[in-house]
């Protein structure tokens, strides 16, 4: 039996535990799903350890925060330090908050929006998806066996096997030193692969610095430069498993000799960046407007901006889009007219989109 709520929200952010907090607060039964480990995933992957946070707002914006409980401190605080204090807080509150839980899609039901994810289908009378800028892309490759970690959650869990790591900028590097560090302590001499598709990796100095002293230590890595993802396979056994192109020789004749590894999917990780949402957008019907020259002021020429009305509703009737995800500008809906409205994306402008969402949530769900 599919389980009912008044509001389901997409995304552990400021947004989203926003909105959570809020529906709580006045009665509406609600549910928030968030793919990472925790709700804040987005911001402790995108932060760099340690950073501070500030509670910025536009100056040309009168509005306080209108959540004050998410408002980070004015005397600044570390970035691990105030995800700890919203975590408590979401304890504290009750937040019904389900993490490891992948939206899927949104389908019409008579009264209800099903909301199919990881952990089967939900239905609610809205659906608000409050999930970011930062979509984690998908590793294109042939075959069924396409789960690949996104991030690290135990560096432990690599020891004593052979381990690849795909992409090659800052956070592919942090992953894999990481992992060195652990199998160093254990006196684990399996390497670590570094694959990228590019010739070269390209890492800040800071991380350079701290990947070769790893390496002076003993840490054991092996480079795969201009290395590609080909298929997803099934082995024998039944293991999922990954194939991945580090060499081709073009033959005569038209024949091309190929050199492959191949790696389990669970010792493979995959920084390979993110992608804007608009393809879930188009996935789930939401509608987007391209920008043409002279139209767009703050987006580029052929940007797909979102078609929202005064209250964050897309063009889908009862699906709301709020915070990141729409940033750094939408298209609004006034009074029959359009226009390209700035959204800075910021923590501030979040969690007020969610309070505006929510009262107009409450007048629709509560007539």
């Amino acid at each position: 039996m599919d389980q009912k709520y008044d509001v389901l929200i997409v995304g552990g952010g400021p947004g989203g535990v926003a909105a959570a907090y809020l529906c709580h607060k006045n009665g509406l039964s609600h549910v928030l799903i968030e793919s990472g480990k925790s709700i804040f995933q987005g911001i402790a992957n995108t932060y760099p350890e340690g950073k501070n946070v500030y509670p910025s707002k536009p100056k040309e914006n009168p509005e306080p925060f209108l959540v004050e409980e998410l408002r980070p401190p004015d005397k600044p605080v570390t970035v691990e330090k105030y995800i700890q204090y919203v975590q408590h807080f979401v304890q504290h509150e009750g937040l019904n908050v389900l993490t490891d839980t992948q939206f899927e899609n949104i389908e019409d039901g008579r009264d209800y929006l099903k909301v199919h994810t990881s952990r089967g289908t939900f239905q609610a009378k809205k659906v608000l998806l409050a999930f970011g800028s930062s979509i984690p892309k998908e590793l294109s490759v042939y075959g069924d066996a396409k789960m690949v970690a996104k991030g690290l959650d135990d560096p432990k869990k690599y020891i004593g096997v052979r381990t690849l790591v795909i992409g090659g900028g800052n956070s592919a590097a942090d992953v894999i030193i990481s992992i060195l560090k652990e199998k160093r302590n254990a006196n684990d001499k399996e390497p670590v692969y570094w694959a990228h598709v590019a010739e070269t990796f390209d890492v800040n100095k800071e991380t350079a610095q701290r990947l070769g002293e790893e390496i002076l230590l003993g840490g054991n890595i092996r480079l795969l430069p201009g290395a590609t993802p080909r298929i997803g396979e099934v082995d024998d056994e039944g293991v999922d498993r990954l194939v991945i192109r580090v060499s081709e020789d073009k033959m005569e004749g038209g024949i091309e000799r190929y050199h492959a590894m191949s790696f389990p999917m669970k010792n493979v990780i995959a920084c390979i960046g993110s992608q804007g949402p608009t393809s879930i957008y188009d996935k789930i019907g939401v509608q987007t407007i391209a920008c043409a020259e002279g139209v767009c002021q703050v987006a580029k020429e052929g940007d797909r901006l979102l078609l929202l009305t005064a209250d964050f509703e897309s063009t889908r009737k009862g699906v709301y889009v709020i915070g990141g995800a729409i940033s750094p500008s939408y298209m609004r809906i006034n009074q029959g007219a359009i226009q390209e409205e700035r959204h800075p994306n910021l923590i501030y402008t979040a969690v007020n989109d969610a309070h505006h969402v929510i009262e107009a949530m409450l007048k629709k769900i509560k007539k």
